[in-house]
């Protein structure tokens, strides 16, 4: 392995399809590190089956997308970020062509082959692309191979990042900015600076937070949690996405059933067979995932069930093995014929809506600091995410991230030392037992009072309850050497906070944020933005 840059041009903090993305388009302007603190492909991108949302079919108009995209968000999507997203998006496809990813084609008898498009809820046309079931992963797969034979870019894995670093928080005289992060090297625990003139934070989502998810482990809200101790305002926490079929078996975990089922025709079932979701919403198994996520949730709570079926056995099995041929296998694996069995869902937590507050092209209140993906806040999503804009939104504003570094870097003075790291009378720990209950404690009181349904005093219980783990995670934090058990732990537990502190604020429903204590959706067309320091790096 060769050794860690400590000083580059432009640093990016996660190796998903946003940060690659960056990575790839900054390479042609200076010497990039890109930091994975596990395996360069363990992330949610990585996961994503369903597909990317493009207006690709004649039919099917920039409008109309946006139209889709801004009735799912509730009123609160920002419709100049929405329309430079949804049209951006037919370049970045056609670049990621280029590269060498391929789209599933259909035969149209006369016509030459066009793209397999597919539907899924909330969209109005067929227009999402997709490379059989795999999507995510085929994308990630051709992106990390080019970026590991680029030359001007570095893929370090196993590279926590600890905090960000600001010249403000070093008392460097002069406009406060970014100037790169700490790190922990998680397999020789050494912690130590990486400097950069530009930072891109890429670190996906918060899945963790919550014991059920459809994310990987890495999913622990480390990127918001950095950029709120850092100063930066936080919007719309509140906004948590719950996927409504992730499959239920005791030996799966995090296992998605993709949307694109229900796309093809999947209905949702309770366990006695009942189809049940045109009793919620006129467009059946087709609402949007807050629809969906709910109803499933109140039919099992009204006749607790621990589960329900999405059944799609009315399509044929040799269709079912073309069109999901991941999917299928899996299921078999787990003893379910898709083509003959229902599938045992539930829903589990799957994207954060919110985030460190950022304009498209992944600009900041910090210069020097950007943020791209799931962990950034443009505007897009509002208070639901439209099904397969998230890809959509890495590539887009990934690519416009590093288009605007690239026009304003060398402005950036890159003499700054960020000093090294201090332990100060910081010991091993030999309370392991302590960082494990603390996390399940945290995602517990997640799921059991900021889960789908809220009321005011769940919020105030889950309030109490995350405050007083925070304050033992600090202290601890500040008397142990630190390990990646213990910065998760401490990132989950800030953003619980963020979480649960938006949540309060919001006395409505409305998209993904549903109060039993306030059912209607009130004229609070606004976001909820926290701006508080908790504090930087503890050296």
């Amino acid at each position: 392995m060769k050794a860690t840059p400590k000083n580059v041009d432009f640093l990016v903090i996660g190796s998903g399809l946003a940060g690659l993305t960056a990575a790839m388009e900054l390479s042609k302007h200076g010497k990039v590190l890109v930091a994975s603190k596990v395996e360069a492909s363990e992330c949610n991108s990585f996961y994503a089956q369903g597909g990317i949302a493009c207006v690709i079919d004649p039919e099917d108009t920039i409008e109309a997308h946006m139209e889709d995209t801004l009735k799912t968000g509730y009123g609160l999507c920002n419709a100049e970020v929405v329309r430079q997203v949804v049209q951006g998006g037919f370049d970045r496809i056609h670049e990621l062509e280029e590269l060498g990813i391929e789209f599933d084609l259909r035969k149209r008898k006369g016509k030459e082959n066009e793209y397999d498009l597919g539907q899924e809820g909330g969209h109005s046309h067929r227009r999402v692309l997709h490379a059989g079931d795999i999507t995510g992963q085929s994308m990630m797969q051709v992106l990390l191979s080019r970026a590991r034979t680029n030359k001007n870019i570095t893929i370090r894995e196993n590279l926590m990042a600890v905090d960000l670093v600001t010249t403000e928080w070093i008392k460097h005289p002069g406009q406060n900015r970014c100037i790169g992060a700490y790190f922990l090297d998680t397999k020789t625990e050494e912690i130590f600076p990486i400097q950069a003139r530009c930072t891109v934070l890429a670190t996906g989502g918060i899945g963790k937070v919550y014991p059920y998810t459809s994310n990987p482990d890495v999913a622990t809200g480390d990127g918001v949690a950095m950029a709120w101790r850092a100063g930066l305002p936080i919007r719309n926490m509140e906004f948590v996405q719950f996927h409504p079929t992730c499959l239920y078996h005791p030996q799966a975990k995090s296992f998605l059933i993709s949307e694109a089922v229900r796309g093809e025709g999947a209905e949702l079932k309770d366990i006695r067979g009942k189809a049940f979701m045109k009793d919620y919403d006129a467009r059946g198994s087709l609402a949007t995932r807050d629809v969906t996520a709910r109803a499933i949730d109140f039919v099992m709570k009204k006749h607790g069930d621990p589960y329900v079926y999405l059944d799609i056995t009315h399509r044929s099995e040799s269709f079912l093995r073309e069109r999901f041929p991941n999917l299928y296998a899996a299921c078999l694996r787990y003893g379910i014929n898709m083509a003959k069995d229902p599938i045992p869902v539930v829903p589990a937590c799957h994207y954060s809506c919110g985030g460190v507050v950022a304009e498209v092209n992944g600009t900041t209140d910090l210069p020097g600091f950007y943020a791209c993906g799931e962990v950034a806040s443009t505007g897009l999503h509002g208070a639901n995410r439209l099904a397969s804009n998230s890809l959509l939104e890495a590539l887009v504003c990934g690519h416009e991230t590093a288009v605007e570094i690239s026009n304003v870097w060398k402005e950036f003075d890159a003499e700054v030392s960020i000093p090294g790291w201090k332990c100060g009378e910081a010991v091993s720990s030999d309370e392991a037992v302590v960082v494990e209950h603390n996390w399940n404690e945290v995602r517990t009181a997640m799921w059991d009072y900021v889960g789908i349904v809220r009321t005011d005093r769940r919020l105030a219980r889950a309030r109490s309850r995350i405050r007083n783990l925070r304050q033992e995670i600090k202290q601890y934090y500040g008397d142990y050497l630190v390990t990646s058990d213990l910065l998760e732990l401490r990132n989950i537990a800030d953003a619980a906070e963020l979480i649960i502190r938006s949540a309060e604020q919001r006395k409505e429903s409305r998209g993904l944020h549903y109060m039993a204590d306030h059912p209607e959706t009130a004229d609070f067309l606004t976001d909820t933005i926290i701006h508080d320091k908790p504090g930087g790096p503890l050296t």
